[in-house]
Formats: C-alpha cells, sequence, structure tokens
C-alpha cells in the first residue's frame, strides 16, 4: 500500500511516497532541487544536471 503526501522542508513542499515493499519513503527529486537551489524550475534543473553528469560519466 503506498501512502502519497507532501513533506516540507524549510516551507517548500516535497512530494513523497511511502512504498511498502521496501520499507522506505521516495521523493521528487525536482522538489528537492527545487528546495534546495532556489531555483523557480526544479524540473529544469534537474534535467541540465543529469545531462552535465551524463556527459561527464558520472551519473
Amino acid at each position: 500500500m503506498e501512502k502519497k503526501l507532501m513533506k516540507l522542508f524549510e516551507s517548500k513542499r516535497i512530494r513523497a511516497v511511502w512504498d511498502d515493499k521496501w520499507q522506505d519513503w521516495w521523493f521528487s527529486i525536482a522538489d528537492v532541487c527545487e528546495a534546495l537551489t532556489d531555483c523557480a524550475d526544479g524540473r529544469k534543473y534537474w534535467s541540465v544536471l543529469k545531462t552535465r553528469l551524463k556527459k561527464e560519466g558520472s551519473e
């Protein structure tokens, strides 16, 4: 059974899902990037970062 909810990090919302199978929380990387970097678009930030990491071979 999955439980979906919003977590707060310094008043910023981060989407989270509890996975019963893995007994672990999963968080939205776009929301985390936005909260940690104060960027306006976490999805764009993650996309650019992921592309740079692939080019470096550091996935």
